[in-house]
Order: structure tokens, then sequence, then C-alpha cells
């Protein structure tokens, strides 16, 4: 087939004005010259006998580089077989219509295009070829990706909000389940103390599970006050050279009436030779503990754990292996994730909030660490891995970090708070019976009001030796409370001591308190010996 003309040819009008009629094959040369599709035809073996000017614009072949050519010039390698079939239909008479497939330009590039194949025949009606139409979508298929990825991105972003949906509904089934708990005890035992009659026996029964249940709920507080502050980086370490063997010794003590109670043996296997870390000796305690802890929960009675401190390289690694329930493989991914809990349906055997794992996570990459686990499988144990990088400290150094004793104030004689005036400022009423109780027992005198505006009433009229306010009340808060009285107090030369003493535990809170005016913060529930020195601080006093 000869190489139409580049550009649209024009008729030649006879002298006498009058338009000539194109010829059927003239006017079906002219469609195909100026038409925007690329527009070829082909033998039955694949040699091109036709290429157009679109189909130059569009492969960047001209008609004398293709002519006489296989069409396989501009199809991919990995797309011959197509062209296989495709011939193999157009044999048998059918027509191929709108077929999205790539071929390749001169320069080597790709181009996406819809295709239509159609059988030519002879003017007996035997099929003698193929005319091929190709439509250039590239653009198309662009945007068409784009869209594709946007409806990805979109179930994505679905499929995660729903998963953060289900594991927020979990956990806050979880969270109610393991307030309710040892809510319930607490409560039931209240109740049941108050009857006349109770034994002894019951009594020390009933006390013993309330304190029990208290340090339940508070560990829980604490887990939720601690998880906030590491999503929102506000966790505060005191850093500095750090004796690990003193850590692991106190975690070990912290968790041994638990595995005593279950029967579970502790070995230990710790290099006293290692030196200091630069970390912060309570948080990393927190770690061991919470690890620890775990292993004891998830171990059998008569079950094994083994805690390992080596050095490793450049760092330290503590190792806490048990011969508990094990890590299912496909969850071992998700331990540390936050909420994540392989056993998180109704029926669980084990409590918990399932934030612990992804707190020690936090809490050990802020120290420069990282924590792994490993677990055969199910019923297998599981061993948890925290590596620290050592701090090389001067030999004379190494022992002047020391972890403190968990309650420091045990080693101390408190002082008496004897004619010692105690403001307290609270709105609920069994608050101020425990504060007032604390320390009236020490010997002080203690005025309970339950709201601002009364106690500064009470403080125009009377001196106060120490000032203890809630900070959640009505009307004025503890914040505004404590503004109206250092206003009030303008002028004196001495302010009266305050301690805010608060469910408002957060760093944020504390920081808020001191600049309200209190000089201290103690967050509930109130341990009665931080409270007396607290007070002892603020208002120097004669130990007896």
């Amino acid at each position: 087939m000869a190489r139409e003309p580049h550009s649209n040819s024009r008729l030649q009008a006879p002298a006498t004005g009058a338009a000539t009629v194109p010829q059927p094959a003239e006017l079906l040369a002219a469609i195909i010259t100026s038409s925007e599709d690329a527009i070829a035809s082909k033998t039955l073996q694949g040699i091109v006998t036709s290429w157009n000017v679109a189909a130059e614009r569009l492969f960047g072949f001209t008609a004398e580089e293709m002519i006489g050519q296989p069409i396989l010039r501009i199809i991919p390698p990995e797309l011959y077989p197509e062209e296989d079939r495709i011939l193999s239909q157009i044999r048998s008479g059918h027509r191929i219509e709108r077929y999205q497939t790539v071929r390749l330009r001169k320069d080597g590039t790709r181009v996406h295009i819809s295709l239509t194949v159609s059988p030519i025949l002879d003017s007996a009606g035997n099929i003698v070829g193929a005319a091929k139409v190709a439509h250039d979508i590239t653009k198309l298929h662009a945007l068409m990706a784009d869209r594709e990825l946007l409806l990805e991105a979109e179930r994505s972003a679905r499929g995660q909000a729903e998963r953060m949906s289900r594991l927020k509904d979990e956990f806050l089934a979880t969270l109610s389940h393991e307030l309710r708990t040892p809510l319930n005890a607490i409560q039931g035992w209240s109740e049941l103390l108050q009857h006349p009659g109770v034994k002894p026996e019951d009594l020390k029964r009933g006390l013993e599970a309330i304190s029990r249940n208290v340090r339940v709920q508070a560990q829980i507080v604490n887990d939720l006050l601690d998880m906030s502050r590491v999503v929102s980086g506000q966790v505060m370490l005191e850093v500095h050279p750090t004796r690990l063997q003193d850590v692991l010794g106190h975690a070990i003590d912290a968790v041994r009436a638990s595995a005593d109670n279950k029967s579970i043996r502790i070995h230990t296997l710790i290099d006293s030779k290692i030196g200091p870390v630069r970390g912060d000796p309570t948080r990393l305690q927190q770690v061991i503990w919470n690890l620890l802890s775990n292993a004891v929960k998830f171990t059998p009675k008569g079950g094994r754990i083994k805690v390992l401190l080596e050095r490793v390289d450049s760092h330290v690694e503590v190792a806490v292996e048990d011969t508990g329930i094990g890590i299912e493989p496909d969850f071992l991914p998700f331990v540390f994730d936050r909420f994540r809990q392989a056993d998180s349906g109704i029926s669980r055997r084990h409590g918990g909030l399932g934030i612990g794992l992804s707190i020690v996570k936090s809490l050990v990459e802020l120290h420069g660490g990282s924590v792994r686990a490993k677990s055969p499988g199910k019923g297998q144990g599981s061993t948890f891995s925290v590596a620290l990088p050592l701090f090389h400290v001067r030999p004379e150094e190494h022992g002047s970090s020391a972890v403190s004793p968990s309650d420091p104030l045990q080693t101390i004689d408190l002082p008496r708070l004897d004619d010692t005036r105690v403001l307290l400022v609270d709105d609920d009423a069994d608050g101020c019976d425990l504060v007032s109780a604390i320390l009236i027992a020490r010997g002080a005198h203690v005025r309970c009001v339950t709201s601002g505006p009364a106690a500064l009433e009470l403080a125009a009229q009377e001196h106060y030796d120490v000032v203890l306010s809630d900070i959640g009340m009505p009307d004025m808060d503890g914040y505004e409370f404590m503004r109206a009285l250092r206003r009030a107090e303008e002028g004196r030369s001495k302010l009266t001591p305050a301690i805010a003493v608060t469910a408002y535990a957060g760093a944020t809170d504390r920081q808020r308190a001191l600049l309200s005016g209190y000089q201290m913060h103690i967050a509930k529930p109130v341990e009665a010996t931080e409270l007396i020195a607290a007070i002892a601080i603020l208002k120097p006093l004669k130990r007896t």
C-alpha cells in the first residue's frame, strides 16, 4: 500500500468552477491521512503494509521505517504471544474491539493504547490481512492509575480506621472490666465491714483485699497516664549512670510474692562486672518490672522464669525468658502495638489493658535502646530482650549511681505534725475524711471545706500553716482558688505553704499547679508517708 501524503490534499476544481466529486478510494485515503488515531494494516504474517501520519506521531517511526517490517517492532517482547493470539482471531474472522495494551515507541518508551483490529477481505471474500486502529490512552491510563491509588489509599484508610475503632471498642470494654473488677471487691468488702459484729479475721481479710485492689486500680491509672505521656511526648527522664544489677534486683523483689504464690521459680544469671548504663533508674525498673509481671502472669503454676544480664558487644542486654503460654507466630509482629492483645475476647484468661508492652518499647527507645520478643509458638514460652548502650565512665564513678530504694520514706522516721494547722479543700467528702484521718493521727489540726470560696473565707479569718487543695472542683477549681489566695496574700512577708492533692497527675497538670502558686503537687491516690513528708518539707518540724 502506497504511503499517503502527510498533509490533507485539496482536490483541484476544474477551470469552469465546478467541483469534482472525489472517488471512494481517494476519500478513504484522505480520512485515513487526517485521522487523529494511528491506523495501520498488516498481513496475516504480521508484516506492516500501511502506516498513517497519526501512527508516525504516536510511535515515532516513519512509514518508510515500518512498511515491510514486522509489527513486532513496536510490541514489547513479553507481549509477543499477544500478537499471535490477535492474528489467530483475525484468521478466524473475528474483530477485536477496544483492547487495552502497551506498545513501544521508537525511543523505547511505552505507550498505553486502546486497539481495534478488523479483518481485511479481498474481492473474493478471503481474509488477507488486518487493519489496526490505535488510540493513545496514556493520559487516561495515568488518571485511572491515580484513581486506583486513591481508591486503594481510601480503602486502606477506611480499613485502618475500622481496625482502630474496633481496637478502641475492645480497649474500652477491657478498661471497664479491669476497673470494675477491683472496684467490685472494694465496694463489696467496704459494705460488709460496716455491718455490726464483723469478725476480726474477716476485718483483716477485708482490709487486705481493699488495699490490694486499690493498688491494682492505681496501677491501671498509672499505665494510662504513662501511655498518655508517651503519646504526647511528655515523658521526662532523670538520666544518670545506673547499675542494671540494682534495677534488676528491685524489679525481681517487686514480683517475688506473685511468683511464690504460683510456685514459679525465678533464676538469675547476672554479670556483676557489667558497667553502668546511662538512664533513668525508675523508668528502667518499670520496664523490667513490666516484663517480669507479664512473665509471672502468663506462666502456669510450677513454671520457671530466667532473668539474664550480659554484655553483648557495645551494649548490655537484659533477657526475661519464661515457660508460659508463648506467642502465636502471626501475633508476634504486633506484640508491642498499643491496645493489641492476643486474647482480647470476654473469655480471655488473663487481665490487663494491652498497653504495658507498648510503654516498655517507648521507654526503652527513649533510652537509645531496643526491645524484641521471640517465641517458638503457643505453649512454648517466650523471651523478651532489652538492649541498652553501655555508658563509659571513669572507674571512680562506678559506685555513685545505685538505684534508690523503691520507698525511701520507709528508711526514715516520719515527723509528728503536732499543732500544725491544716486547711483542707476537697469537694469529695470521703477524700476529706481520709486525708484528715492521716494528718490527725500525726497530731495535726485539720479544717476541711468543700469549696474554694469557703476556703478563702476561712483563710481570711484564721491563720493556717499549710493549705491542701484538690484541683477538680465545681464553680471554682483548685487553680482559681490558689490564684485568688495568692492575690489575697499580696503584701505579706510570708505566703501560706500550699500543696495540690489531685487526681490530675500529668506533667502538664503539675506545671500548671506550680504556676498557680502551689509549692508541691501530689497525685491521688494519696500515700500517707508522701503527704506527711511533703508537709514536713514545707513546714520544718522537730522529729520524734
